[in-house]
């Protein structure tokens, strides 16, 4: 699998989400089998760059290559700033945003409201793939909403412009992440272009990954959601097209192993204070797929204030969830 010049280990990729792929959670994501861990997006205002959450959001110190980092914005010229910025600062491949359904990305004309306008689109796109030297790939819905699918037009101006690779969540962006998503716009995109497609959007199991890409044909998958929590749901899915059969689940060692290594990763990339608030929602994920009945129990360790502490109340929450597996066996 090939984005420009980069040959990727699999065509397995980790989706960008906003709040979410941050530095720790893509290195994870990495090391348990993503071929590709994309940035969450970072906006191209150039007023912006210097807040304390867009350094970090630019922060790839010791990250595995290549490295990609996602832009949203509307004016050309400043995309184009943006993704030279991005190139300067590291970055080896610029994925574009024209998916995020977010109202407060969406009511500044951006993200997904862009599929509404195929000239600025086309203009967007050829302005920022002459403006670096690096690959640059888009991220879009089927379109609008279910009447305007514009997605297949959207990606023969994206190959005309010189976009290298194009990712397809199959939702439109009314659809937000309701309903089921559906896989035939992207198959009929496949067939119109000649450049890689990856398809995105309720791909939670290996097996339901191997579905989706025996449908639409896409050369390879963006996993988003379905990584919260689970992110060795990579190496799964890599085992399971590569063999056909289910890998072992990971035991309750290595789980804990890996929770407690992000936690870490996230109290020192963050901070104590801005760490430990971050991280609750990934211990929530993590035990949200290990045992949902402990939930409860985790929404109370939210007041927590302090890195030992929270750390302590995961091994604790673990020892309970082994206490009643044991049992229950």
């Amino acid at each position: 699998m090939k984005i420009g010049p980069y040959t990727l280990k699999n065509n397995l990729i980790l989706s960008p989400m906003a709040g979410i792929t941050d530095r720790p959670f893509r290195q994870i994501c990495r090391d348990l089998g993503a071929g590709l861990a994309v940035s969450e997006m970072t906006a191209s205002n150039p007023n912006l760059r210097h807040h304390r959450r867009t350094l970090l959001k630019l922060d790839h110190s010791g990250e595995d290559e290549p490295r990609s980092v996602q832009i949203v914005g509307t004016n050309p010229e400043q995309m184009a700033e943006a993704a030279l910025f991005n190139q300067s600062n590291g970055a080896q491949i610029i994925d574009i945003n024209m998916g995020c359904p977010a109202k407060k990305v969406c009511n500044v004309a951006a993200g997904s409201a862009l599929l509404r306008n195929e000239s600025l689109v086309k203009e967007i796109l050829e302005t920022v793939v002459s403006a670096v030297e690096i690959p640059v790939t888009l991220k879009i819905r089927t379109g609008w909403d279910p009447l305007n699918k514009n997605a297949p037009t959207i990606a023969k101006i994206a190959e005309q412009s010189g976009i290298q690779a194009l990712a397809i969540h199959g939702r439109t962006r009314a659809c937000k992440y309701n309903g089921k998503a559906e896989f035939d716009t992207i198959k009929l995109v496949k067939k119109s272009i000649s450049i890689p497609v990856f398809a995105n959007g309720d791909i939670t199991s290996p097996q339901r990954a191997l579905e989706v890409l025996d449908h639409t044909h896409a050369d390879g998958l963006l996993i988003g959601r379905g990584a919260q929590g689970r992110p060795w749901i990579f190496r799964e899915i890599e085992h399971f097209i590569k063999t056909g059969e289910n890998l072992a689940a990971p035991d309750i060692s290595e789980i804990k192993s890996i929770i407690r290594q992000h936690i870490i990763q996230l109290h020192q990339f963050y901070g104590d204070i801005m760490g430990v608030r971050i991280a609750r929602k990934h211990i929530a994920w993590y035990f949200n797929h290990l045992n949902p009945s402990l939930l409860p129990l985790v929404k109370k360790s939210f007041a927590i204030q302090e890195p030992q502490q929270q750390l302590d109340f995961i091994d604790k929450i673990l020892q309970t969830h082994t206490k009643t597996t044991n049992h229950a066996a």
